[in-house]
């Protein structure tokens, strides 16, 4: 969820604990403290006189965050809030066994995702894509081919096909090789959901996935266990 900033509080999802929270700026005893900068700012259309930032608390894990605001004078009323720290997005489940270097990959996007930099998620997402595939036998020259022939393979579906092409491999193609332009907010999610996906089909029934992959000698069949 996006930082809401509400009474002094801030909601947010916490990166430690994973969950929607409010982090707090004060206990029982008092506030956890701040730094109070005189600097006229203007920002949404009006001027302030001074920027706090303030210390605040996750109120599940007891994370720490910091808030800046832009205010006059009493620190909630009044404050508008510049930024928040710890900036997170909830992580996507994914079915068990999926391999280290994939994992890695795809939650490396979404930190980049946490800091909304989404050209550099839209790159990583394409990567992981393409790990996903060559880690199941894929090995065909270039991401196009590779996801092409898992959607005649059957391991993909074809909607999940199409969505990889268009919304996956060419994003990031526009990152790596293009000239600089803005990513999206939308379009990087919407990639970081397909991908997702993808690694769902290849590994949430992977008994099944697997025996397709060797009877089309993508993979090859483990041998059996020695006898005793």
């Amino acid at each position: 969820m996006k930082p809401v900033f509400v009474e002094g509080h801030v909601r947010a999802d916490c990166p430690d604990c994973g969950a929607p929270t409010t982090f707090e700026y004060k206990h029982s005893a008092g506030e956890y403290g701040s730094i109070i900068v005189a600097r006229n700012t203007r920002q949404f259309g009006g001027n302030f006189s001074r920027l706090i930032y303030k210390f605040l608390k996750c109120s599940v894990c007891n994370c720490a965050g910091v808030v800046k605001v832009a205010c006059d004078n009493e620190y909630v009323s009044g404050s508008v809030m510049l930024s928040f720290w710890p900036t997170s997005i909830p992580k996507a489940k994914l079915p068990a066994g999926v391999p280290d270097g994939i994992l890695n990959e795809y939650r490396e996007a979404e930190m980049c995702m946490s800091v909304e930099a989404w050209r550099g998620a839209a790159a990583l997402l394409r990567s992981a894509l393409e790990k996903t595939l060559k880690s199941n036998g894929y090995n065909e020259k270039d991401l196009y081919k590779k996801v092409e022939a898992a959607g005649l393979d059957g391991v993909i579906t074809s909607a999940r096909r199409q969505r990889a092409q268009g919304l996956v491999r060419t994003l990031g193609n526009d990152v790596l090789h293009d000239d600089w332009r803005i990513v999206t907010q939308q379009e990087a999610e919407d990639a970081h959901h397909y991908v997702g996906r993808v690694i769902e089909d290849l590994y949430d029934d992977r008994a099944s996935v697997e025996a397709v992959l060797i009877q089309k000698g993508r993979l090859k069949e483990s041998p059996p266990p020695p006898s005793s």
